[in-house]
């Protein structure tokens, strides 16, 4: 049976991708709110971005433990509830002349708190709700989903703003946190509820989850694999556009399209996942998509003018089309190895080491850019990219095609 069939699964996919879209939407107005209606200096701008990010590092851990205490589904709703209350003060704030920038820092970092609780819930709560059977299908549309909100977001973040105003466009992301919240609510299967057993104090527990996915050695690899990439990414992340505008002399207006090409990429890589995976095999896949695709990296800081143009756009497709199969691969991979009552403490874990490593590459991105020119810096973070697959190909799923046997309860 296709997962389009099973009311449960349609009920979430409606809630990440309303999630996502409202998420991305807010990715621009709500810089412009800080922008327009308060005249933010460039350091509160960086403020107000760095303090959305801060809790994965400041409670990415205790959130894996709470949330293997409560039923996922009921986190996800109450995050939702909780972001959409907070984003709805902005307009109402700002109708009445109040809004501050202290306002919008204490959104930023406690919405950023729900967004924690929600993604290591949703992430959990996928394994019970579809089953082993589907984890690569599923995980697959999720991504789709994501992929298509990086590019359609931003895009309609703006034109709103430009239709309603900053501040009324956080309100619309508001609102995209209620239908996901809905469309969660409307969840019928029952899943089990989290595993019963001796609640122990958090330091131990998080400690649990550390040694779980350093020992391990399948779940070290890809922490290890999906840290490393994340970092070069950080790296030339903040560099592409200066590439595009000072480097190959490409018009602001040109910028958005080009780096749209690598959420095309991704597109396509999530609604041809599944197929991907079972033609190479979901374990061999991992490490196949990355060193397939991550070489075509090189092409991005080459030539100038309309070739530079023709081969950043197709290496940036290409290494994000090959980034969406790696990540499809390699979270269902977790999931399935994991044991339930580890589940959320893993997620939480991973995305702890995975993500925390992103401010730091952006700053030596921008470093780099600085001291060794642009086009240098950007071909760094390519070979990191590229090297990152070493983790997976050095570790026991090098020989393996298949997914193991699906973990079980201890």
């Amino acid at each position: 049976m296709s997962l389009l069939q099973h009311q449960g699964f349609r009920c979430l996919w409606v809630a990440q991708t309303a999630s996502q879209f409202g998420t991305h939407v807010n990715r621009v107005a709500m810089p412009l709110v800080a922008m327009t209606a308060l005249a933010a200096t460039p350091f509160e701008m960086g403020l107000l971005y760095a303090i959305q990010s801060v809790a994965f590092l400041v409670i990415g851990l205790p959130a894996g433990v709470l949330v293997d205490r409560m039923p996922p589904r009921t986190v996800m709703v109450v995050s939702d509830v909780v972001r959409a209350v907070l984003l709805l003060s902005v307009p109402l704030a700002w109708w009445l002349d109040w809004l501050t920038l202290g306002q919008l820092l204490v959104i930023g970092l406690l919405g950023g708190c729900a967004t924690v609780f929600f993604d290591v819930a949703y992430q959990s709560y996928l394994v019970p709700l579809v089953g082993p059977a589907h984890l690569t299908e599923g995980n697959a549309r999720l991504e789709s989903s994501r992929t298509v909100a990086q590019v359609a977001g931003p895009a309609a973040g703006g034109g709103l703003t430009s239709l309603l105003s900053a501040a009324n466009a956080v309100g619309v992301q508001a609102l995209c946190y209620l239908v996901s919240a809905a469309s969660l609510n409307r969840i019928r299967e029952e899943t089990p509820p989290p595993a019963a057993r001796d609640r122990k104090p958090m330091i131990p527990e998080i400690k649990a989850g550390l040694r779980y996915v350093l020992g391990d050695p399948f779940m070290r690899a890809l922490t290890g694999c999906s840290a490393t990439f994340n970092f070069f990414y950080a790296v030339a992340s903040p560099l592409l556009v200066v590439l595009l505008v000072d480097a190959m002399d490409q018009p602001e207006w040109a910028v958005g399209a080009l780096m749209a090409s690598g959420g095309i990429g991704g597109f396509i890589g999530a609604i041809t996942a599944t197929k991907i995976s079972k033609w190479a095999g979901p374990a061999r896949v991992i490490w196949l998509s990355l060193a397939a695709c991550m070489p075509f990296g090189f092409l991005m800081p080459l030539g100038s003018g309309s070739w530079g143009t023709v081969l950043f756009v197709v290496s940036w497709f290409i290494v994000n089309f090959g980034l969406i199969i790696y990540n499809v691969a390699q979270v269902s991979f977790r999931q399935r190895i994991c044991p339930p009552e580890m589940m959320s403490r893993m997620n939480a874990t991973v995305r702890f080491l995975i993500w925390g490593v992103l401010p730091l590459g952006g700053l030596i991105g921008g470093a780099l850019g600085e001291w060794a020119g642009v086009r240098l810096a950007v071909a760094v973070a390519v070979v990191g990219m590229a090297l990152s697959a070493v983790w997976v190909l050095a570790s026991p799923l090098r020989t393996m095609r298949d997914l193991p046997v699906m973990a079980t309860s201890t």
